[in-house]
């Protein structure tokens, strides 16, 4: 009633009533409260979106990974310097650098890939697989990330048989490193 009055007649303000109601005074302060806690919550959700949108967009390694292999080493991929043929042994890849035979062969179940790697002898050699589209890390041989390389074979200074199997479509980059260092990335459109 009282509040009634002061808005009729104007002759109280709404601080007056506050000051002779402490029912008032609670109900604001419950009003501000119930705000601050929303925009807490909204501040707190909005934060939490943003920061599982930064998480995604980057390449996660998988624990196993060998520890010399680098999120940077990702970004240095060239997708438009893509492998191809050369020599007569069908080896697709970066001419006297590295390259494989059986890319071409279907690889999404398993396929027998040979590697020839240029400029080395007698190192480990580790391959990590990258996929553009899904921006995930992924071992490709499957006896682990890293085996010993052999001799000569078809030109290149070393050679290595293994069993690969690429999981999914698309176009990957597969990182080769000798002596723990970044040594070729070849680019592959993989899609059977």
């Amino acid at each position: 009633m009282l509040l009634m009055d002061a808005k009729l007649k104007g002759s109280l303000v709404e601080e007056d009533i506050i000051e002779e109601k402490p029912f008032f005074r609670e109900r604001i302060s419950l009003k501000r409260k119930s705000m601050l806690f929303m925009f807490l919550s909204l501040l707190f959700f909005v934060v939490g979106c943003t920061s599982d949108e930064t998480v995604e967009n980057k390449s996660d390694l998988p624990e196993d990974i060998p520890n010399f292999v680098q999120a940077s080493d990702f970004e240095t991929i060239d997708w438009e310097r893509k492998a191809v043929a050369f020599g007569e042994s069908g080896i697709i890849g970066n001419e006297n650098k590295s390259g494989v035979i059986g890319v071409d062969m279907p690889s999404l179940n398993g396929q027998k890939w040979m590697w020839h790697l240029w400029g080395v002898e007698n190192v480990d050699l580790t391959v990590v697989g990258y996929h553009k589209e899904t921006e995930t890390v992924h071992q490709i041989l499957k006896s682990g990330w890293t085996k010993s390389v052999a001799g000569a074979n078809n030109g290149a200074d070393s050679h290595m048989p293994s069993s690969a199997k690429v999981p999914k479509k698309g176009k990957w980059a597969m990182l080769l490193y000798t002596e723990e260092e970044l040594f070729d990335i070849l680019i592959y459109e993989i899609n059977e």
